[in-house]
């Protein structure tokens, strides 16, 4: 089984570069499966449902998240009905939506979607750790393949839950720094890793922001508004090659592309 997950997606110039390239993508690469990061889809900060459609006509076949998840009111709603886009599964009960979501391709079988979020630096939510193992249990009972999106600041914490799955989880992807790492390997278990898929939006910017806007925050540490700024787009992903029969990795490999 080849799956393509392409890195955060920032606002319409990362959706435009999805749609320019998502062709050549799939020529190339024949994926069975395409998943992404939408949580900064819609003008940089969250999605809306209008968004997600756009993005699942484009080929995407599912759509992980992270803290922006709830930046727009309107998502709430559609969460529930729409288990295509997920959110982080670590996030307490009684939250709307679903933290995975298992996808057929066909002929290559079944392959499991997770969507957890880190501690470090970022919101005392429920223990990424423990969700992941019991989330793991459960989504094996459909399909040996188990692709995690990690959405964390801390490299340590993304590092150390990989190997923590190590063998039980096909894939552990961070995403949020919005910068792609180089540390792609298969762990001895037989799970792949990359601390960070990197972003789909603007090169000339400070992680897909207008890079005066954010150049004055750190300056005055006083509110700025962000925006997302025109020019050069790039983007980010990573495809593997997973045995659909065992769950196991067999390569992965970064790809980034400029406009």
């Amino acid at each position: 089984m080849r799956v393509l997950f392409i890195g955060d997606i920032v606002g319409e110039p990362g959706r435009k570069m999805v749609r320019a390239h998502m062709r050549g993508l799939t020529d190339t690469y024949r994926p069975d499966l395409v998943f992404a990061n939408g949580e900064n889809s819609a003008g940089g900060f969250g999605i809306t449902p209008v968004v997600a459609e756009e993005l699942f006509s484009m080929g995407i076949h599912a759509l992980t998240s992270g803290n922006h998840i709830w930046d727009k009111k309107e998502i709430e709603p559609y969460l529930s009905k729409q288990d295509r886009l997920i959110r982080p599964a670590n996030y307490p009960a009684g939250n709307p939506g679903y933290g995975s979501v298992v996808i057929s391709t066909g002929g290559a079988g079944k392959a499991a979607l997770l969507n957890l979020e880190g501690r470090v630096f970022m919101s005392n939510i429920d223990d990424p750790f423990r969700t992941a193992v019991q989330e793991i249990e459960k989504l094996k009972e459909e399909t040996p393949v188990v692709i995690i999106d990690l959405h964390a600041e801390a490299t340590s914490e993304k590092m150390a839950l990989a190997w923590y799955v190590d063998g039980k989880a096909s894939a552990v992807l961070g995403t949020h720094t919005h910068v792609q790492t180089a540390d792609e390997r298969i762990m001895p278990g037989g799970t792949a890793y990359l601390s960070d898929v990197g972003m789909t939006g603007p090169t000339d910017s400070v992680i897909g922001v207008r890079k005066e806007e954010a150049i004055a925050r750190f300056l005055y540490q006083s509110p700025h508004k962000f925006s997302i700024p025109k020019g050069p787009v790039h983007l980010d992903a990573v495809v593997l090659d997973i045995d659909a029969s065992t769950g196991k990795a067999n390569s992965i490999e970064r790809i980034h592309l400029q406009s």
